[in-house]
């Protein structure tokens, strides 16, 4: 859940200033584009790290036991990765001039899986290999897209995403 939120938050909280600054690559496209906001970034992973500590406490209670135990470090890696794999996507959206909120199958459902796992890797990797198994690899595959779609749909339907995908 960690990795999940921050985009959605995100989304709803974002607004004002871009990331990029309303700065060009060199190519002469936006870098991120308006849709990538710093109160959107920080409100994003903040709203992940909180909902993971919140999990940290109810898995402690031994509630949750079926979930993989979380730590304060993998929920920052999670919440932070997962806008990250967003930016780096959005980034590279634009160098194929794709215009923002135009549809890019996969990369838009799954670069919030590929930012989180990389700062698992670099920065957490003894957490990653030891909660990463094959069927939890194989429920992000399928729960992803699925979560993905009926995210944004709802968040179209009360006007916060311009588009349902």
């Amino acid at each position: 859940m960690p990795a999940y939120l921050p985009n959605s938050a995100a989304a709803t909280i974002g607004g004002k200033i871009p990331i990029d600054m309303g700065k060009n690559w060199r190519d002469g496209r936006r870098i991120f584009g308006n849709g990538k906001t710093w109160r959107g970034l920080f409100g994003g992973v903040l709203s992940g790290v909180l909902l993971g500590f919140v999990q940290i406490s109810v898995q402690n209670s031994g509630f949750l036991l079926q979930l993989p135990r979380l730590t304060i470090l993998s929920v920052i890696l999670l919440a932070t990765g997962a806008l990250f794999g967003d930016l780096v996507k959005s980034f590279f959206k634009r160098r194929l001039n794709k215009k923002q909120g135009e549809e890019w199958l996969f990369a838009d459902q799954y670069d919030l899986v590929a930012g989180a796992f990389l700062l698992l890797l670099v920065f957490d990797f003894p957490w990653f290999v030891s909660v990463m198994t094959i069927p939890i690899l194989v429920a992000i595959l399928i729960i992803t897209p699925l979560l993905h779609r009926i995210v944004n749909i709802i968040g179209y339907t009360i006007g916060v995403k311009e588009v349902p995908w």
